[in-house]
């Protein structure tokens, strides 16, 4: 019988080396994309600065929850415990007063002085409910009303809540993550397909009941056309793109931060990687996305613990489709809407949340759910299961 300290395994390498890889190389643009405007108020480096204080605290989260085992939040009390901040959270963001509002948009918390954006902390309090309860029913899969509707109900609750900010992109993209973790589950094609044409409808209905919604749904099909309206930041993006070219104008070197392309450092961001470092520097970016959402996969597919590689695959789910979302945005694939970058964007809360979530994925690859499965988990760390 292999003894408990030997069969225990350090965090995958690979994982840590690309969030250091990203989080370095999100740095340096972000200070590109911020360095013009924030000179003008006397720092520079004041966005830089901040975005190295959610970086500091992420790093704490994730240096923690790599030690935590990962089966303490499968625990219904803790579950519990998080849904129920959660939803105290996104409920207080939307009330007039309390919720800070920018540019229209009521989605951030002001606590102690410090701004945070309670959507971030709900995707992966959803990601942790779903995990458990489809670890829990898992004999009940294949049953749409007994199992799957019940289960959506969280998220979708979720996703009404993040409507109200409004952020239809932030609440789209929990709602397709917890899809992802239902097919990860097991989840009948024929209830897949149905889920998908009423997520689908879901999403046209809200984007189309509004003008302005439905101007910025049809802008991205021709952005210049409407360049001084809904596709004007589009346009800029592209422009920022195509100014670009193979290997960039330089770090620093590009144009459209200079007050013509909006939000830079958030939403665009990606726009001035390719202006700065060229269609390689896209591709690079592209790449260690895919490297890292392969790493976190292939952590879900070698866990014999079946809430293990659920808790896995929906983190890297989250973090990837947010990605992906992203910079099909930038790039005109994709309707025009507002979801940060994981890793560049500008946003505390943000890469906090992300940081903390692959402090789970590290603790996950530490070898417990094998140790788990075969009965071998170290007596230390047995009492929080």
């Amino acid at each position: 019988m292999i003894r408990p300290e030997k069969a225990r395994r350090t965090c995958d390498k690979s994982v840590v080396v690309l969030m250091v890889l990203l989080l370095v190389l999100g740095l340096v643009t972000l200070f590109s994309a911020t360095y013009y405007q924030r000179a003008a108020s006397g720092d520079a480096l004041s966005a830089v600065k901040k975005q190295l204080l959610g970086v500091g605290l992420g790093a704490a989260a994730c240096a923690f929850l790599s030690r935590v085992p990962y089966r303490v939040f499968r625990r219904g009390r803790v579950m519990a415990f998080l849904l129920a901040v959660s939803f105290v959270l996104l409920t207080l963001v939307i009330i007039p007063g309390i919720g800070v509002s920018i540019n229209g948009s009521r989605r951030w918390l002001n606590i102690l002085g410090l701004s945070m954006q309670p959507s971030e902390f709900a995707k992966y309090a959803m990601v942790i409910f779903m995990a458990g309860a489809l670890d829990r029913r898992a004999d009940e899969i294949g049953s749409l009303f007994r199992c799957v509707v019940p289960l959506l109900i969280v998220p979708g609750v979720m996703f009404l809540l993040i409507l109200e900010q409004p952020n239809l992109s932030t609440g789209g993209s929990i709602l397709i993550c917890a899809l992802v973790m239902l097919i990860a589950a097991g989840l009948k094609k024929r209830h897949m397909a149905l889920l998908s044409v009423c997520g689908l409808c879901v999403g046209a209905f809200y984007a189309w009941s509004a003008p302005y919604r439905r101007e910025r749904l049809l802008s991205f099909r021709d952005p210049f056309a409407k360049m001084s309206d809904e596709g004007y930041q589009l346009s800029q993006s592209l422009i920022a793109l195509g100014s670009g070219g193979l290997f960039g104008m330089g770090l620093g070197q590009g144009r459209q931060k200079f007050a013509y392309l909006p939000y830079p450092e958030s939403d665009f961001i990606f726009a001035i990687v390719g202006e700065d470092f060229g269609l390689a520097g896209c591709l690079l970016v592209l790449f260690m996305f895919a490297a890292f959402v392969f790493a976190g996969l292939r952590l879900a597919l070698g866990c014999r613990d079946r809430y293990g590689a659920l808790l896995a695959a929906g983190i890297t789910s989250m973090i990837g489709l947010q990605a992906l979302i992203n910079m099909g945005v930038v790039t005109g694939i994709m309707p025009t809407t507002g979801l940060p970058l994981p890793f560049f964007s500008a946003g505390g809360t943000s890469v906090t949340m992300i940081m903390a979530a692959v402090g789970i994925l590290l603790n996950i690859s530490r070898g417990n759910g094998r140790l788990i499965a075969d009965g071998q988990y170290p007596r230390e760390e047995r009492k929080h299961l």
